[in-house]
């Protein structure tokens, strides 16, 4: 059964071959586009009256990265990740033995840390990011960045024990443990039922945030994962009375009907085995389809794309010394930037946008469906 998960970073070690070189590589993420200097703030929220799903003993703690529209100037350069998760996610992948730890620590992003927001009168919407399945909240940042550049709130949330490392402010760092036994279906339903709950506390908790709640709009609110984040953001729109939108980014359904029709606007994002009647490769998203309703939904993939190509992986797995795919990783992200912040105008701030309505001739990778 194909798996809802994102390819581990522990498994992208069985398919990729050794690198070149043993030159130290420069890792450093694609400069967003839009008009606004960005922002970053790191928020632990703990949940105490929820059990952790995956560990005993514990209550549901949570990193949750916020990226906004800045002032200029103020702030140091926000971390990509810390050098214990970098660590973790490069001493995962054996073909990378010989890269330093802490590479990925010293990542270029383009936001500054804690810079001053910029105030808008009634807020800016909100975009939440959940990532794929044992990929830390960080592998979206070129989308974060990209998003809060163009006048949008971003919450990409770190949802513990299904990240390959989640350091906490204490100085802890925890590990994966979400489905450890397999990789089911029965998992990535739970997978999806744990996310909604984590996305409804951190959205609570955003509200009642003196520092944030003034800066969100919350009549507009969607929700943007990747793989396992992506699904699930598909299953919570549905039943969310605070989403008003969400996009799936090559994420397979468990399960494959929503609880109830998606009568919202969504949009899913594939590589080319999520195309229709694709058999073998991925039938979920023909099952799930039939019961997304009405006229706002989108069907597209990607030629060349692979499962990483939607995310940072994209760019720097080359920068690492890993081979490339068929789509050149700036342009993958380039081309997701494209879609999704056009989908996001056109249902957050109901700004017509004729790339949605069909193919583009500046992106002729893209099929419409």
């Amino acid at each position: 059964m194909k798996m809802i998960v994102a390819a581990s970073v522990l498994a992208l070690s069985a398919t990729l071959t050794a690198p070149a070189e043993a030159a130290v590589p420069v890792t450093a993420l694609p400069a967003p586009t839009g008009p606004h200097p960005v922002g970053k703030a790191d928020l632990h929220l703990i949940d105490a009256g929820r059990p952790d799903p995956w560990v005993d003993g514990r209550v549901r703690e949570l990193m949750v990265s916020i990226w906004y529209p800045a002032h200029k100037g103020g702030g140091k350069p926000a971390p990509y990740v810390t050098p214990q998760e970098s660590e973790l996610i490069i001493r995962g992948v054996p073909q990378l033995k010989d890269v330093p730890a802490g590479t990925l620590a010293k990542t270029t992003t383009h936001a500054r840390a804690d810079a001053p927001a910029v105030k808008r009168k009634g807020g800016w919407p909100l975009v939440v990011l959940s990532p794929g399945m044992s990929l830390p909240r960080a592998t979206m940042t070129s989308l974060a960045e990209e998003f809060a550049s163009r006048g949008y709130l971003v919450a990409g949330i770190e949802h513990t024990y299904e990240s390959v490392a989640t350091t906490f402010p204490d100085g802890r760092t925890v590990t994966f443990e979400a489905g450890k036994a397999g990789q089911t279906a029965e998992t990535g339903e739970k997978v999806a039922r744990v996310r909604a709950a984590d996305t409804e506390f951190v959205l609570d908790r955003l509200e009642r945030d003196k520092r944030w709640n003034r800066l969100i709009d919350e009549r507009n609110i969607a929700m943007v994962g990747h793989s396992a984040g992506g699904q699930s953001a598909a299953q919570l729109l549905p039943v969310s009375a605070r989403i008003k939108a969400a996009v799936n980014l090559d994420g397979t359904y468990h399960p494959r009907t929503p609880a109830k029709p998606l009568d919202k606007p969504f949009m899913m994002i594939g590589n080319p085995r999520h195309q229709p009647r694709a058999g073998a490769a991925d039938g979920s998203w023909d099952s799930f389809w039939p019961h997304v309703t009405g006229d706002r939904k989108r069907w597209l993939t990607v030629t060349g794309a692979e499962h990483m190509s939607f995310v940072d992986y994209a760019v720097l797995q080359p920068q690492l010394g890993l081979p490339k795919v068929a789509l050149d990783g700036e342009r993958a992200l380039a081309i997701t930037r494209a879609y999704v912040t056009a989908f996001l105008d056109l249902h957050l701030k109901g700004e017509r946008q004729p790339l949605l309505d069909r193919p583009s001739a500046d992106f002729p990778e893209v099929r419409f469906w």
